[in-house]
């Protein structure tokens, strides 16, 4: 691959520029669901992906990062993913057009014979145990255990990743106090999946699968899943180096690379900054910025939303169907996600890090 176009990725795997990327493809992946699903696309993508794969092995840095053995599922993770979200989605718009035709969905006229629990479906899990069993044993044999020395707290890995798994918590904790990223946020992940059955009644794509009868439930948990989870373990995995640095796909990992990274609260930039005044000594007047700034996407955005041009049909719609409870218990849990998302955005812009700071009380948002 030629060190212009390596240069013009690593460009775009910047952190401001990859979060646009995933945000957009993530748009054109909900509106253009029936073109990229059919077969012949979705063989193209599947193509270019893997000469994009195959052009890239030959760079050494990159190599390194992708063989790395922390990494191998990494790579398998993106191409199974991507695969389970082409086939829903591909059961989606064929289901959809069938509907607009006034012709039922695929799963109601399929024959459903019955199945026993023995011998049917006993053989089939003892069949995919040993299969799964004889990958893993390759697996072992071919590629080493990523272990590592005992632990010594006078030599630390440079960088100190967490399990792929906890690499989106880890990325959080870099925006967010540990009692917000660590505990407030999962909590909500586990709230908003128990809220879902109580906020979404609507019945339609019970037992198959649809987009257009269900859009906003499937944009939601895809927004949370894919944007705000997976794409950070991707970026914990790739492209976050030594010093906790963003690298490129194809730059070296220089653990002498050194950012300048200020850290300014919203009180700084309020009464500094823009009054040209020393910070007030009592943190109610000093924080009242953060405090009115949280105040208001919390409340008034919600109101705002209903009035929007594109999508206020869409909040209107949702407010009469839920109630005031359960939209406001929705919209809760929409704004944290997006909030996540703001925040992030205005660190690596503006190098804003906390809305809130009361450090005297240890509680800063």
């Amino acid at each position: 691959m030629p060190d212009a176009v390596k240069q013009a990725l690593d460009a775009l795997f910047g952190p401001i520029t990859y979060t646009l990327i995933v945000v957009l493809g993530f748009v054109l992946m909900l509106v253009f669901y029936r073109t990229w699903t059919k077969p012949a696309v979705a063989i193209t993508i599947l193509g270019l992906a893997l000469g994009f794969l195959a052009l890239s092995w030959s760079d050494p840095n990159f190599n390194k990062i992708a063989t790395k053995e922390d990494n191998i599922p990494i790579v398998a993770l993106l191409f199974i993913l991507g695969f389970f979200l082409w086939l829903s989605f591909r059961q989606a718009a064929i289901n959809d057009e069938r509907i607009e035709k006034g012709l039922p969905p695929m799963e109601a006229e399929e024959k459903h014979d019955r199945v026993l629990v023995w011998p049917d479906l006993v053989a089939t899990e003892m069949l995919c145990a040993i299969l799964f069993l004889a990958v893993l044993i390759i697996w072992s044999i071919f590629i080493k255990a990523p272990l590592e020395e005992p632990a010594d707290p006078m030599r630390t890995p440079n960088p100190s990743k967490a399990p792929w798994y906890f690499l989106g918590l880890q990325e959080m904790l870099v925006y967010f106090d540990p009692w917000l990223a660590g505990v407030v946020l999962p909590s909500m992940i586990i709230s908003g999946l128990i809220a879902v059955p109580y906020c979404d009644k609507n019945p339609k794509g019970v037992g198959y699968y649809t987009f257009k009868e269900r859009s906003f439930a499937w944009s939601t948990y895809l927004f949370g899943f894919v944007v705000l989870w997976i794409s950070l373990i991707f970026m914990g995995t790739a492209l976050r180096g030594p010093n906790w640095n963003f690298f490129g796909l194809y730059e070296k990992w220089d653990p002498h690379k050194i950012l300048a990274l200020n850290n300014i609260n919203l009180s700084e930039y309020f009464w500094v900054s823009l009054l040209g005044q020393g910070l007030p000594k009592d943190i109610l007047i000093r924080e009242l910025p953060g405090f009115l700034a949280i105040g208001v996407y919390m409340t008034v955005l919600p109101g705002l939303l209903m009035v929007a041009p594109l999508i206020g049909p869409l909040f209107r719609k949702l407010f009469k169907e839920m109630g005031f409870i359960r939209y406001s218990v929705m919209m809760v849990h929409l704004l944290v996600m997006g909030g996540m998302l703001v925040k992030m955005l205005l660190r690596w812009t503006i190098n804003l890090k906390y809305v809130i700071a009361i450090p005297e009380y240890f509680f800063n948002i």
